[in-house]
């Protein structure tokens, strides 16, 4: 999930990002998604580009259980088919207009997403829950650094004094940005988890200290 293979899952966004009847873009090593939760609460992952003009998804609206492009509302269901093509309102869309999908799946609190066809279902880490998610000017590198160890297909698990053993889990980005999601133990208190908090922050601080000076190995 962490890696450039395929074949496994991603962690794009956490459940508490991504209301009810809402969109966002989101990346994975095979390109970027219009990730959203239809009406009723069902996740759908996109392509993030409308066959029609190649409008981002992510920019336009969910109505209902499917998703609007925001340029000339061509609208598309969940498994990717177009529904609705409002200058031609009589017209049934072909079978042809489409969007490509990826398989999604929320556990512990994160929504996942496949890269390829991987085996199972995404992992669930036992006895963390999600605290939030950060992005940080740096790459792996840098964050390796910072954190004095290397990522494993299950992120960091890194500790700062004075606060809680957090979870990492790192997704690259565009222009070398890295996604961080940071989970915390489950039976955290208000005050340990703002620790957890700013310990992630300084983490990010230093990562990008080190990204700016060039001095990654």
């Amino acid at each position: 999930m962490l890696s450039d293979k395929t074949d496994t899952w991603v962690p794009v966004a956490l459940t508490q990002d991504l209301p009810t009847g809402q969109v966002m873009p989101a990346r994975t090593p095979a390109g970027p998604i219009a990730l959203w939760r239809s009406q009723s609460g069902r996740l759908a992952a996109s392509a993030d580009r409308c066959p029609h003009r190649g409008m981002r998804l992510s920019h336009g609206f969910v109505r209902g259980e499917a998703l609007s492009c925001i340029y000339h509302g061509w609208t598309y269901s969940q498994a990717g088919q177009c529904l609705r093509i409002p200058a031609h309102p009589s017209l049934t869309p072909p079978e042809t207009i489409r969007v490509t999908t990826r398989l999604v799946e929320e556990a512990g609190g994160i929504i996942w997403v496949a890269d390829g066809e991987p085996d199972g279902k995404p992992p669930l880490f036992e006895g963390y829950v999600p605290l939030r998610s950060l992005t940080a000017r740096a790459g792996h590198s840098a964050l390796s650094v910072a954190a004095g160890t290397k990522a494993t297909v299950e992120g960091y698990v890194w500790q700062a004094p004075g606060a809680p053993a957090i979870r990492l889990l790192p997704i690259p980005q565009e222009a070398g940005e890295t996604l961080i999601h940071v989970l915390v133990p489950a039976d955290c208190d208000a005050s340990e988890r703002i620790a957890a908090s700013r310990a992630a922050e300084s983490l990010r601080r230093v990562a990008e200290g080190i990204e700016a000076k060039g001095t990654v190995p």
